[in-house]
This record gives structure tokens, C-alpha cells and sequence, in this order.
């Protein structure tokens, strides 16, 4: 009986991995079989659901655009369009890069919308209060985030 040599099978897609593992790459609990890793998938769905929400309820999205950069409806349809395309690239191993690139520069782009949010709270007075101001440097690792995925 002769068998025939079999190559290993790598594990995973290395076009799905980042790097330096963590959000997007292979850590503890990341996936194994090839699937988009965990934290691209979070990244995802938190893009598409926060951009389908500029559409679903505008007007709250349009209070927090600071008043200096004019048209709140406008930048509430771009962010949101570009949420939504970002996630939905973010899902597809081919576009991922892209969709980090886009999701990366949205996210920048509308920081100041958080920032003009944690001004119109003011000072905390609750949890509420509180949670608008731990906002701003939560951004931070949603940047970081995105930007594992261009790699």
C-alpha cells in the first residue's frame, strides 16, 4: 500500500491575520479555520450598525456635529455611508484593507463630533455624563483597530 504525502494544511488565512495578533489577529479564542478573525468581525458589525444609524435616527447624530462644520445632515449621511461600505469591506478578506483604510479615516474624521458631544454634556453629573467623556479616549483603540487591518 503506497500513501501519498500530504503538505500540511496551514491554519487560518494569513490574508485574515494582523501582525501582532490582539483585535484582528490570532489570540486567545481568535478563530482557527480560516474565518475572519474576532476582531475584525466586531469591528464590522459595529461600523455597519453605527452607520445604519445615521440613518435610522439622524437627528441625534446631527446635535453632536460641531456647529463649525456646517451641513450636520450632510456629514451625518457621509459618516454613515462610509461606516456602512468600511464594515461591509472589513468583512470580505479581499477588501479589508481598504475597509481599515476607510474605517480608519472615518473614524478620525468624526472624533470632533465626539468631542462636541462631551462639550454640549459639560461637566458629568452622571453616568451618562460620565460615559460621553470616556468616549473620546475609548476612540483610540478603535483606531487602533482599524489600523491593524491595513497591514
Amino acid at each position: 500500500m503506497t500513501t501519498t504525502p500530504v503538505a500540511p494544511t496551514p491554519v487560518g488565512n494569513a490574508d485574515d491575520d494582523c501582525p501582532d495578533g490582539g483585535v484582528g489577529g490570532r489570540s486567545a479564542g481568535g478563530s482557527s479555520s480560516g474565518d475572519a478573525p474576532p476582531g475584525r468581525l466586531a469591528l464590522a458589525g459595529l461600523l455597519i450598525v453605527a452607520g445604519v444609524l445615521h440613518f435610522v435616527v439622524p437627528r441625534f447624530y446631527e446635535q453632536i456635529v460641531p456647529r463649525w462644520a456646517g451641513n450636520a445632515r450632510f456629514h451625518v449621511m457621509w459618516s454613515g455611508a462610509a461606516e456602512v461600505v468600511s464594515g461591509l469591506l472589513l468583512l470580505v478578506p479581499p477588501t479589508r484593507r481598504a475597509g481599515a483604510w476607510l474605517a480608519l479615516v472615518t473614524l478620525v474624521l468624526v472624533y470632533p463630533a465626539n468631542v462636541q458631544m462631551a462639550i454640549d454634556t459639560g461637566r458629568p453629573k452622571d453616568l451618562m455624563g460620565v460615559a460621553v467623556w470616556l468616549r473620546l479616549p475609548l476612540q483610540l483603540p478603535m483606531w487602533r483597530a482599524a489600523w491593524r487591518h491595513t497591514r
